[in-house]
């Protein structure tokens, strides 16, 4: 029997890989120009930074989490989302001493045991942004700018930008507390997963797909009805920001973020080309994670993008291209063969993507392969061309050919 993938885990084929190196570049081109700087915490923190960060009552930590043992009995867990992990690293590297506002990113795996589905699996990957330090609404605003500007950069259209505000801890227990009563009303109504939400994480009803649960909450109390003067403040200022900025969206008062630690401003980055999973980006405000983690007091807002459902839907509007030689150089014969193969190295080494063939074959069969490649170019080397110190150059779009000298044959091509 073939060994074949675990379910959930899958590879990404060199097909795909260009799209996702482009994406990555792009995300790093916009968080340069935004201030935002990389950092890499690894993949397997202490199980205890997710239960305490995220929250032990959420589906991530009581269902989803892979961890394991050591030998002494402490658990240790893959990473299920970067938040937390960022936020320890903060706290641990006293980092917030370099400098009061730290704006950080980070690219990498997560790990979660969840049904698969399009655009979404177990061993999935994130872009993510993370601000400490101010606790505003122009940097709310200007994190979900600079996330609409990157996908902007990537090509992506057809976006929809979803906020709400979650209220803080003076006006948040009061809203969790009616919305606790309302939901005790329709107990027989909601999905067993919601029945334990109902009385342990009642905001966390309004993220589930199933549809009678759906149907109860349309007529749940609202959020924004209970938002104390301060958040109200905070909610109007943002919602300013953006419309000075020229960035649509819709108040949705639905919305909310799967972890506990998120207070005041959420937002959701939506796509209707995924499903029923339709969000690409989201993100809020969570004030009180990195005290709550034992760090100091100090504000945050941050956003994660999935990489994946980005590839998904940017191979659908083929965006993005597979990057192709800059020229095939086709030898014929032996001579010609040993001497192309120089060639080739002297020009990778100047900055050509150039391809050529490994074995002995005619003009006809490398000339099928350039086109396969898609190569711009096809230098045609053989005993006359060797002889005459003239090779033949094919333009592979125009179909226009004509001679290049052999002699000093890597700088002419470098200098066209």
């Amino acid at each position: 029997m073939a060994i074949t993938t675990i379910k959930g885990f899958k590879d990404i084929l060199p097909r795909e890989i260009e799209t996702w190196q482009r994406i990555e570049m792009e995300a790093r081109k916009v968080f340069r120009v935004f201030g935002f700087k990389e950092i890499k915490p690894p993949l397997m923190e202490k199980t205890e930074l997710f239960k305490r960060g995220i929250g032990e009552d959420t589906d991530i930590v009581s269902k989803e989490m892979y961890t394991l043992m050591d030998s002494k009995g402490r658990g240790q867990t893959l990473r299920p989302e970067a938040t937390a992990s960022v936020v320890r690293s903060y706290i641990q590297n006293k980092l917030y001493n370099d400098n009061p506002v730290q704006k950080l990113f980070t690219i990498g795996p997560m790990f979660r045991h969840e049904r698969p589905q399009k655009g979404r699996f177990r061993q999935f990957h994130q872009i993510n942004a993370e601000l400490f330090g101010d606790p505003g609404p122009s940097s709310d605003a200007d994190l979900i700018i600079m996330a609409m500007h990157l996908f902007e950069s990537v090509g992506m259209s057809e976006l929809t930008l979803n906020i709400n505000s979650l209220g803080c801890q003076d006006c948040r227990p009061q809203f969790r507390e009616g919305l606790k009563s309302f939901l005790g009303q329709y107990t027989d109504e909601l999905c067993s997963d919601c029945q334990r939400r109902a009385e342990t994480n009642p905001l966390r009803v309004f993220d589930c797909k199933v549809k009678g649960c759906g149907e109860v909450v349309v007529n749940a109390p609202s959020v924004l009805d209970s938002l104390c003067n301060r958040c109200q403040d905070h909610f109007n200022t943002l919602m300013d920001y953006l419309t000075g900025s020229d960035i649509s969206f819709t108040v949705n008062p639905m919305l909310v973020r799967g972890l506990d630690y998120y207070t005041r401003t959420a937002f959701e980055i939506q796509t209707d080309r995924l499903g029923a999973q339709n969000a690409v980006a989201g993100g809020g405000r969570y004030d009180g994670l990195v005290r709550q983690l034992y760090g100091p007091d100090h504000p945050s807002i941050g956003f994660a993008i999935g990489i994946e459902r980005l590839v998904a839907l940017l191979e659908e509007q083929n965006n993005f291209k597979t990057d192709s030689p800059d020229l095939f150089i086709a030898g014929l014969g032996d001579a010609a063969s040993k001497k192309v193969f120089f060639w080739v190295h002297e020009l990778r080494k100047n900055g050509l993507f150039v391809e050529m063939e490994y074995e002995l074959k005619g003009l006809k069969a490398q000339m099928k392969r350039a086109d396969k490649l898609g190569a711009k170019r096809v230098l045609i080397i053989g005993d006359d061309e060797l002889a005459s110190g003239k090779g033949i150059i094919r333009d592979m779009v125009t179909k226009e050919q004509g001679d290049i000298f052999l002699d000093s044959l890597v700088e002419n091509l470098l200098s066209e």
